[in-house]
């Protein structure tokens, strides 16, 4: 019996009209969460010790980083000063 891997599944989903919809919807929220995620982890941050650099509390940083909420511009500058790094914003065709 073959195993049932997430791309196996992830394949199925996609099959769903209303599926790929929402994924769609969920891209930008998905794609700050993992770059945050990433740029946290190179620093060797917690969750915590970024959210005290922040001045706001380790729920917050988790909140943005499962992709439940869209942070602000300001938000996004606070982090990129927080991590030492720059953001970087642009639009694709």
């Amino acid at each position: 019996m073959k195993e049932f891997t997430w791309e196996m599944h992830k394949k199925e989903l996609l099959k769903d009209p209303k599926f790929k919809e929402a994924l769609k919807e969920t891209e930008l929220e998905y794609q700050i969460a993992r770059a945050l995620i990433k740029a946290r982890l190179e620093k060797g941050l917690t969750q915590a010790t970024l959210a005290k650099k922040l001045h706001t509390t380790q729920s917050v940083v988790s909140r943005v980083e499962s992709g439940s909420v869209l942070p602000s511009l300001s938000f996004l500058k606070r982090l990129a000063t927080a991590l030492n790094t720059s953001l970087h914003v642009q639009f694709k065709a």
